[in-house]
């Protein structure tokens, strides 16, 4: 498979993170933005996309860069136990 067309090659640290959305966002020139989620870097994908044109950038990072992985919330977290 051919190697997809890169606008460009951009550093982690200059992208936008969204933490709300688990987002990496970075402006396009189309006037969009192009986007990469968190998941999607851990995973190994380097590829972020525009959603309104076809151009790409590939994002330079190292996976230790990336923030911390939040523990799974419990369920009844907080919630007292009691005896009987």
């Amino acid at each position: 498979m051919a190697e997809p067309s890169i606008y460009d090659e951009i550093e982690l640290e200059d992208l936008t993170y969204h933490p709300a959305t688990t987002l990496y966002t970075y402006p396009c020139p189309c006037g969009d933005q192009f986007e990469i989620t968190l998941q999607d870097l851990r995973d190994g994908e380097e590829i972020a996309v525009c959603p309104s044109c076809s151009l790409m950038i590939r994002v330079i990072f190292e996976p230790e860069d990336l923030p911390a992985e939040e523990p799974p919330m419990e369920e009844n977290k907080g919630a007292a136990v009691v005896a009987t």
